[in-house]
């Protein structure tokens, strides 16, 4: 069944590969600075003296992994694809790219209100549920136990990716392709479909990447309106 599906998604994948094509593309990150972006770290709100994990170096912009927290968009975007390409420089980790964030802290005084596909080494691809939901096929065998999901707590909020080993050795570069259409959610990691979701809770919000214990370098961050 689970080739079946990837086999069917494949017109998706093609389709919204010419949509791009022929769409207006803009970068979210300038490689000058964070206009355009703002941080939100708890850290910083206790300790004037901490170091923002966000910085701009080598025309990069570098998730330094601590302080935990996200750069987030100061724009609210719906009907779009984003593409990301980073790479974890020296030892893998985690980071997140959260789409439809909107509540600051909703979850553990941290984690915004959002859908996170996960950027962690591994598992890129993966849906993590923060106070909002999302519905993919094969639920069961991707998230749990039914009566244990949920968005917030100790809840089951993880849906794994449908493929694995899709990342490309530390140190390389990685592509991230993610398209939000209406309540769709759908997830590309080096051109290959790893996630389609659907009933989404939220259809709009801002963007934001993560500050989550690990390095990671972004060359790109652009989006294409639909």
């Amino acid at each position: 069944m689970r080739i079946s599906y990837l086999v069917a998604f494949f017109l998706i994948s093609f389709v919204s590969i010419r949509v791009e094509t022929f769409a207006q593309t803009k970068s979210l990150f300038n490689g000058k600075n964070l206009k355009g972006w703002h941080i939100d770290v708890p850290e910083l709100d206790k300790n004037e003296g901490a170091k923002s994990p966000f910085i701009i170096r080598n025309g990069l912009l570098v998730s330094l992994g601590t302080p935990g927290g996200h750069l987030i968009t100061d724009s609210v975007f719906s009907n779009y694809i984003i593409e990301v390409q980073y790479r974890f420089a020296s030892k893998p980790g985690n980071c997140g790219l959260l789409v439809h964030a909107s509540s600051p802290r909703a979850l553990y005084g941290m984690f915004p209100k959002s859908i996170e596909v996960q950027i962690e080494h591994t598992n890129a691809g993966d849906f993590w549920c923060i106070e909002e939901d999302i519905t993919v096929p094969e639920m069961e065998s991707r998230r749990g136990e039914k009566s244990r999901w949920g968005i917030n707590g100790d809840k089951l909020r993880k849906i794994e990716r449908l493929v694995q080993n899709v990342e490309k050795p530390v140190g390389d570069w990685n592509k991230m392709v993610v398209e939000c259409k209406n309540d769709e959610v759908i997830v590309w990691v080096n051109n290959i479909l790893v996630n389609h979701g659907y009933k989404c809770t939220a259809t709009s919000g801002q963007i934001a990447l993560q500050a989550e214990g690990s390095e990671v370098e972004f060359r790109k961050v652009s989006l294409t309106k639909l």
